[in-house]
């Protein structure tokens, strides 16, 4: 575990490493703008990158996906090929990952958060999706098992409105 000093400038490593990630997909993203599954009221974000277990961890926020990410901090540690499915341990629970490799940028695990991106009216809310995601995971007393039944379940659009009122993290449905 990093100490505490040298812990900014790996944080900083990370956060480049999510803002690299970002440049791939808003080039992408041009490709992907005639497409159905784009929502065209969002934008490519890279959200809250951090150091974790060796990896610079964080979203990846596009307007045709939202995905957990996990990068190796040391470009040469890929630990699979691309196409694996890699169980990582999260302090939330165990998720799957999948392996992947984009040009240009190197190795990527992706754990996919929502595909497509049409719940979301704009990109404050999918941006407070994302943060709010990345907090659960790296929380112990999230229930995981609870929240992937509460997603099964039929529900209200994704807003504003209901984030705040707390319908995306008590469980409550508007």
């Amino acid at each position: 575990m990093p100490t505490d000093a040298a812990r900014p400038s790996s944080d900083a490593k990370a956060q480049a490493i999510g803002e690299a990630l970002a440049v791939v997909y808003r080039v992408a993203d041009l490709a992907m703008r005639e497409l159905p599954i784009h929502n065209a009221k969002l934008a490519v974000a890279a959200v809250g990158f951090r150091v974790y277990d060796g990896h610079a961890l964080g979203v990846v926020l596009t307007p045709w996906f939202m995905n957990l990410v996990l990068v190796p901090l040391d470009a040469t540690e890929g630990e699979a090929a691309p196409g694996a499915t890699l169980s990582r341990s999260l302090p939330a629970g165990m998720f799957e990952f999948t392996v992947g490799a984009l040009d240009g940028f190197g190795s990527i695990e992706s754990c996919s958060l929502f595909s497509p991106m049409f719940d979301f009216a704009d990109q404050q809310s999918a941006l407070a999706a994302a943060e709010a995601a990345l907090a659960a995971v790296l929380d112990p007393e999230f229930d995981v098992a609870l929240a992937a039944a509460e997603a099964a379940r039929p529900r209200a659009a994704i807003d504003r409105r209901n984030f705040l009122r707390g319908a995306l993290s008590s469980g409550a449905r508007p």
